[in-house]
């Protein structure tokens, strides 16, 4: 009889979470700081205006700094979406459809958020 336990163990699809999961870490962090940024910016802030906030984000290394979160948020985003259809959604059809789906709705709004980014 073989056995399929000890060091001669065939191990398929191990640690492939780890990465997923450090980059969930890592996309919180960079959003936790964009909004404490946000944060000192508004009450330190005292033009609450359109303009003022324009001005803001007329700055290259704002918008630079915003467009780097924005994508940390949609591939956070990605990665939870991911996880949950993976975790609760066994039709395999079903899954591509609304992964599929929601891939398209991200870039959507990466496309768009550059958009409006580079507007300002």
């Amino acid at each position: 009889m073989k056995n399929n336990i000890g060091p001669k163990r065939i191990v398929v699809g191990a640690h492939y979470g780890l990465g997923e999961y450090l980059a969930q870490r890592a996309t919180a962090i960079v959003l936790v700081v964009y909004t404490l940024v946000l944060l000192v910016t508004f009450l330190g802030g005292s033009d609450f205006s359109y303009e003022g906030w324009a001005g803001l984000f007329a700055r290259t290394w704002f918008k630079l700094f915003t467009l780097a979160t924005l994508l940390g948020l949609f591939y956070h985003a990605w990665v939870g979406v991911v996880s949950i259809y993976q975790d609760y959604v066994k039709n395999i059809a079903v899954r591509f459809i609304l992964q599929t789906a929601s891939a398209v709705w991200l870039v959507a709004c990466a496309v768009w958020s550059v958009q409006i980014l580079w507007s300002v």
